[in-house]
Formats: C-alpha cells, structure tokens, sequence
C-alpha cells in the first residue's frame, strides 16, 4: 500500500531533524546519489543541506537510515525537488509505502515534543 501526498494543502510541523541522508536524483535518465544531512523534517518533505545545485522538478528517492534501534530501519519515499536554497535543497514528498509514513509520523511527533522544551 502506498500513501499519496499530491493535493494535501494543509501546512506540516516541520521539526529540527538533523541526520545523513542519502538522496537519488533522476537526472537526463541517469541516477546520481547525492549523501548529505537533512537540516529539517515534516510529513509533506525534507530540507537537505548541500552545495550541490538541483533543478526543482527533478525527481528523486530520499532514503533515511535510522540508527539507535536495534533493527535497521531505512526510509524511503519518492520526491522532487521543491526549491533551491544557498545552502541546500527543500525536497517534497510524493509517496511513501504505509510503515515508511508511520516511521515518519513518529519521528515528527517525537521531536515536536522535544523541540518545544
């Protein structure tokens, strides 16, 4: 099952959610990866910090490896490319399969909860 995110206008808690990510971008029908360190999260995207310029429209897979459980988990969701900044890339969610979305939900909350104190 996949979780489509296309018409969902409602904004997002974005929360602090620094970590190495790994990105592959879809670019002239070759793939690049891209690793790199998100600055921030929410349900809808992910801010990665890089200087590498990309082109908004570019499709991408964001992978995200959690650490500190005793499984391996990965994150992985489809996206494009929103916005270039100085200092990275703003990158929006397409899809994501349902445990890849529960992953995120909790993460989200998680730190929201850490953040306000």
């Amino acid at each position: 099952m996949t979780v489509l995110h296309h018409d969902d206008r409602r904004r997002h808690t974005r929360v602090v959610f620094a970590t190495d990510i790994q990105i592959i971008l879809e670019i002239d029908d070759k793939q690049v990866t891209l690793e790199g360190s998100s600055k921030d999260l929410s349900l809808k995207g992910i801010f990665v910090t890089t200087d590498k310029p990309f082109a908004p429209g570019t499709r991408c897979v964001v992978k995200i490896r959690l650490t500190g459980t005793s499984e391996k988990i990965e994150l992985v969701m489809k996206a494009t490319v929103a916005r270039q900044a100085r200092n990275g890339i703003g990158i929006i969610f397409d899809s994501m399969d349902v445990e890849t979305y529960s992953h995120l939900k909790n993460i989200v909350r998680y730190n929201q909860v850490e953040n306000i104190g």
